[in-house]
């Protein structure tokens, strides 16, 4: 408790002390007891040892009453190394599931925008707050309708495991795709000849197209098209347009080509590796151009999906051999 102080009495017991008499039982004020109210002479020591004013105290306790706490040894680094790891993972979890989450590009679909082993970082904290993909983004979406069939799956190794499962990699078992929205809900998105592409009868002037490729392509597979997109779905092509099957060659699935915008995982922001590789990814000019979101103007004219341009040229040549057959049928 601190210094213990020995020492008699301020007065001797029995008198009186400035006219008033003092009860030897009791201290006078301000006085210190040196505890030998027990009997014990003043001077002599005591038996039972020097007391504090809150009992008996031990001789070593007046060396180290002065003396000031020990300050506690710090943790070692090493026993605080597993939980720094754990908050860093539990971190990393949390990044992944609602802010941001690398992919990697798997195939050629994408060139020069992106090359196959590029790292991209996705936006995924926007769509939380009901942000919906627009026009000209590149967009990472879950694949719609069986898209990826028949591609192989990679095997991947304990350490790209452990890197997917905190976020740092994609997971092998998912199916993903990565292409730009060229249409969004209520769009009409045609394709003629070698291009341009045209939404809501606007043409678009595509450089990110890769070097050599036309914007449509001239085939019987879905290359020449003209779509008009459902609320609540987009219409996704790959800029490396004669290499990247997209929604144009998947008019046969459940969505007629259509990509729901529930399956979309979020945005593709930045390109993060290689180092030398690394820049953003922003909506090209293009996209911006006048009268482009004015839905009602295409929306005038006809439009018809790749089946219905089949129904179209079936029809004349039904109703050639019915005038045909009717005249035989009179004789």
């Amino acid at each position: 408790m601190g210094d213990v102080a020995v020492g008699a009495r301020s007065g001797h017991d029995g008198e009186d002390h400035h006219g008033r008499p003092v009860d030897a039982s009791t201290p006078a004020d301000g006085a210190v007891t040196s505890g030998n109210e027990n009997g014990t002479a003043p001077g002599s020591p005591d038996p039972a040892g020097p007391s504090g004013p809150f009992g008996p105290t031990d001789p070593g306790d007046r060396e180290t009453g002065d003396a000031p706490p020990r300050p506690k040894k710090p943790r070692s680094f090493w026993k605080e190394l597993p939980i720094l790891i754990g908050i860093a993972l539990v971190l990393a979890l949390l990044i992944k599931t609602f802010l941001v989450q690398a992919f990697s590009i798997p195939s050629d679909s994408m060139q020069n925008t992106l090359q196959q082993g590029d790292r991209v970082l996705v936006d995924k904290l926007t769509p939380w707050f009901g942000s919906e993909p627009e026009r000209g983004e590149v967009v990472v979406f879950h694949d719609p309708d069986n898209w990826l069939a028949g591609e192989p799956t990679p095997e991947p190794n304990a350490l790209q495991t452990f890197l997917s499962w905190i976020g740092l990699m994609p997971s092998s078992e998912e199916k993903d795709l990565i292409k730009r929205v060229i249409g969004v809900g209520g769009d009409t998105v045609v394709c003629e000849g070698t291009g341009p592409v045209t939404v809501n009868g606007k043409a678009l002037n595509e450089p990110y197209v890769y070097p050599g490729n036309t914007p449509c392509s001239v085939d019987d597979q879905g290359g020449q098209f003209s779509v008009k997109v459902p609320e609540g779905f987009i219409w996704v092509m790959g800029d490396h347009r004669q290499n990247s099957r997209d929604s144009r060659y998947n008019t046969a699935d459940k969505h007629r080509g259509m990509v729901p915008v529930d399956e979309v995982v979020g945005r593709a922001i930045v390109k993060a590796w290689p180092i030398n590789r690394w820049g953003t990814l922003p909506v090209p000019d293009t996209f911006d151009q006048p009268g482009l979101g004015d839905q009602s103007a295409a929306a005038a004219g006809p439009v018809l999906a790749p089946n219905a341009l089949a129904v179209a040229g079936v029809v004349p040549v039904v109703l050639w051999r019915r005038r045909r057959i009717a005249p035989a049928e009179t004789r």
